[in-house]
């Protein structure tokens, strides 16, 4: 594969294509009401801040995308609602006109036939170079734990600062930032929230959603909170806060 990685600014023909990846995300995680504050607007107001990557031999065909977005930050704090957060200050700062003074990673997608083919890497130095090109002089990221959905009652606080006998994190997708230059720092309790009412959920899972308590749902990181009484169930997924130096 011969790697080509740009801004979707010098590529606006990936526009209309851009969320038509075939991708592993599950149903369930395309549903945070957050979302549309970006993906929503994402190739009209932040073109120079995603990232299209196609193979030369193959051209037109995306092979991933990353996403970042720029926002105000409050004295270099990492919030709590980590993804949440940063999508929803983003917003208001370009809707308040302001001038943004930090950035942070919101994804990478690989393409579903391409996992494990080593492309992450290449994505989290392109993102690096970007946020860098663009003046900043760090690079955040809310991470989304790769492996921890195999582990949903293991405590994020735990899960996060694992490692393995070469002092690199346990995570795999944790590991990719870290060789990048990064560092763990904290976990992001409540990054992002996802709510619905049971036939929503049965629709996104399959799962009966038919009892109270916890459910263990495939692809999320802790169980999602189910209650029949009233309805709705609700999924508060933790995420892990790293830090690109630039």
């Amino acid at each position: 594969m011969s790697l080509r990685i740009t801004t979707l600014a010098e590529r606006p023909e990936f526009a209309e294509s851009l969320w038509g990846m075939d991708t592993a995300w599950p149903e369930f995680m395309l549903n945070d009401p957050i979302a549309d504050f970006f993906y929503a607007v994402a190739t009209t107001h932040y073109a120079d801040y995603v990232l299209v990557a196609d193979d030369s031999d193959e051209p037109g065909r995306m092979v991933a995308r990353g996403c970042m977005i720029p926002f105000t930050s409050r004295d270099g704090e990492l919030p709590e609602d980590g993804w949440d957060a940063v999508i929803r200050r983003g917003w208001l700062t370009r809707d308040g006109g302001r001038t943004p003074d930090a950035v942070s990673a919101l994804e990478i997608t690989i393409r579903k036939d391409l996992l494990g083919s080593g492309l992450s890497g290449h994505m989290v130095a392109a993102m690096r170079a970007r946020a860098a090109a663009l003046g900043y002089s760090e690079l955040l990221a809310p991470v989304r734990p790769s492996q921890k959905h195999l582990e949903p009652h293991t405590p994020a606080t735990e899960y996060a600062f694992r490692t393995r006998a070469d002092g690199l994190p346990y995570d795999a997708w944790l590991r990719v930032h870290v060789r990048a230059g990064a560092k763990v720092v904290k976990v992001a309790h409540r990054s992002m929230t996802i709510s619905g009412t049971l036939g929503e959920w049965r629709e996104w899972t399959g799962l009966p959603f038919d009892a109270d308590g916890p459910v263990e749902v495939p692809g999320a990181l802790v169980p999602v909170h189910c209650d029949v009484t009233h309805d709705h169930a609700v999924y508060v997924e933790p995420n892990i806060w790293v830090r690109h130096s630039l």
